[in-house]
């Protein structure tokens, strides 16, 4: 069985609906009563990482899946009315604060560190954020590492405007390493060998035309990423961390709605998880 110590640190992609595969595998180190000091988040990393700060066992779960089918705030209807592919008000007030109450007790009395990336629009750089007290920054913070560029509105943190922490930062085990966490487990939400295709469309001119950082970060997204995925492969290779991750190419998409398949990519990640553990 894998050993946790002081020295180990947690790393969670994000990847929109895939982040279901993760929601599986944090319930699992809940069920076997295993905890980090460390933990870093990302996108839809960083809103399943909140509830497994706050041990709330099945949130995460029930967010994804049950309230998916629920409240359909996937599709683009959300566009008339909130300008947004997401309905992001739903998903980040009406939820944490009253649908499905996120125990902020809970998560401020857990002594692991827990940080959430997010990409500065201005600069084209991640930002790495911890807040264990105020209730509404940290909804803030999580909300603008989930909020995807192109298809919703710019989100904002102490006034800066913020975007989807996985521009830059999809893997952040580097900052992870930086921090002093030597070994880490890491949490992907695609299969061994995955990588993103190369893309040769240019951004049209009017978009993000006022942050040209931003612009830049993203027309280099992909090449990022595919990076990330291959330092990931090579300490994994060197046995300096270890990686759970989808065992098959996925047919969840990012935006998915289709419960069976969202339910399915579930039971993976607690299986993967429980597989590598026990």
């Amino acid at each position: 069985m894998l050993k946790i110590d002081d020295k180990t640190g947690l790393v969670l992609e994000g990847g929109g609906m895939r982040g279901v595969f993760t929601c599986g595998v944090l319930d699992y180190f809940m069920d076997a009563g295993l905890h980090f000091p460390y933990a870093i988040g990302v996108s839809a990393g960083a809103c399943n990482g909140l509830s497994y700060m706050s041990h709330q066992r099945g949130r995460a779960k029930y967010s994804n899946i049950d309230l998916l089918d629920k409240y359909h705030y996937i599709g683009i209807r959300h566009l008339w009315s909130k300008r947004s592919l997401l309905d992001m008000d739903l998903l980040f007030d009406y939820f944490p604060n009253h649908i499905l109450p996120y125990d902020y007790k809970a998560y401020a009395e857990n002594p692991g560190r827990y940080e959430m990336v997010t990409t500065d629009c201005l600069t084209g750089k991640a930002c790495y954020w911890e807040e264990k007290l105020d209730e509404k920054r940290i909804i803030e913070i999580v909300r603008a590492s989930s909020t995807l560029p192109y298809v919703c509105p710019m989100a904002q943190v102490d006034g800066r405007l913020m975007l989807d922490g996985g521009i830059v930062d999809s893997i952040p085990i580097v900052r992870a390493q930086e921090q002093g966490y030597e070994k880490c487990i890491i949490v992907l939400t695609r299969n061994k060998g995955y990588r993103k295709k190369k893309s040769n469309m240019k951004l049209p001119f009017f978009i993000y035309r006022k942050y040209p950082e931003l612009r830049a970060a993203l027309t280099k997204r992909n090449e990022l990423y595919n990076g990330q995925l291959e330092l990931v492969e090579r300490l994994e290779e060197q046995g300096k961390v270890v990686v759970i991750r989808p065992k098959n190419p996925l047919s969840v998409e990012r935006m998915e709605t289709n419960v069976d398949k969202l339910t399915a990519l579930y039971n993976e990640g607690y299986a993967c998880a429980k597989e590598l553990f026990e």
